[in-house]
């Protein structure tokens, strides 16, 4: 391979067909409780180095034809401007056929960002990021140790929405368990409403390595079970007040596969969301070992 990996390496569902190019290793923040992604030793966070990038990419443009490239790790903007304009510039030039960049991004690293200095990493190649938001509610966040809060995520999606880069956001549908579940739905809504994204994805919260990590800070944490999931979920549509997102809840980790267009086909999901809750067996369903991650 033309680039140097450091595994496990992660990527979203629809960056399948894409370039991995990594960019940073492991995640800047690393500290909420649901995500295992960087936990691995090897995955400390650390800045790549910047002439080994740039090799790399030349390399690939001796072996490879690329339309796609997602730059990795967990938060390639964590990047200085200057680095990440580096970057872009040089796959512009060494991979000419490249459509698209997109890329990880936490919210608290476009503090220091202007729009400004966004629209030139759009200009270069920028087109989408896809944002974890999981959950719009200032509790459910603190209680994860997210990093963020319901402010500093909204801020994060309008300066990209203002610089031209699409956003694809992430909530994760059982997060806040049984007792905080209505306001994880309400609040979510409530920012998915301000900040109309063009993306939107639900995933359900898993712990495949288990929840010891997770209930150090949320001891109280009783998971939703399907029929829950199903009851938050239709709270958090029903409340969407989103005018052309594309909606995706096809993540393994969903029992239903939804897909649709937000809100012209709001009334349907709604729908096939209450077959699944009063007529479960009627419905597709995935079975748990469908759900591996």
């Amino acid at each position: 391979m033309p680039i140097e990996y450091i595994e496990p390496v992660f990527r979203p569902p629809s960056e399948a067909q894409s370039l991995i190019l990594p960019v940073t290793n492991g995640c800047s923040w690393n500290k909420c409780t649901f995500c295992e992604m960087y936990t691995a030793p090897q995955k400390k966070f650390a800045v790549r180095d910047e002439k080994q990038v740039l090799a790399e990419i030349q390399r690939v443009s001796e072996r490879m034809l690329v339309q796609r490239v997602f730059l990795a790790d967990g938060d390639a903007l964590a990047l200085s401007t200057r680095r990440l304009l580096t970057v872009l510039q040089a796959i512009q030039q060494h991979l000419p056929t490249v459509r698209r960049v997109t890329s990880y991004c936490l919210p608290s690293n476009l503090k220091n960002k202007s729009v400004s200095e966004l629209q030139e990493l759009a200009d270069a190649g920028l087109k989408m990021v896809y944002v974890g938001a999981e959950s719009g509610d200032d509790v459910v966040l603190e209680r994860v140790n997210k990093g963020e809060t319901y402010a500093s995520t909204l801020s994060a999606l309008h300066k990209l929405g203002e610089a031209g880069i699409k956003r694809s956001v992430m909530i994760l549908n059982g997060l806040g368990g049984r007792t905080l579940s209505v306001q994880h739905a309400d609040q979510s809504a409530a920012l998915m409403n301000e900040a109309q994204p063009e993306y939107l994805s639900t995933l359900v919260v898993s712990f495949p390595l288990g929840d010891a990590r997770f209930k150090q800070r949320f001891s109280e944490f009783e998971p939703l079970d399907q029929h829950g999931l199903f009851v938050e979920l239709q709270r958090f549509i029903t409340q969407l007040e989103l005018n052309n997102t594309v909606f995706r809840s096809d993540h393994a980790s969903n029992y239903l596969p939804l897909k649709g267009t937000l809100g012209a086909d709001k009334a349907r999901l709604l729908a096939q969301l209450q077959q699944a809750i009063e007529h479960p067996d009627s419905m597709p369903l995935r079975q748990e070992w469908q759900r591996g991650l």
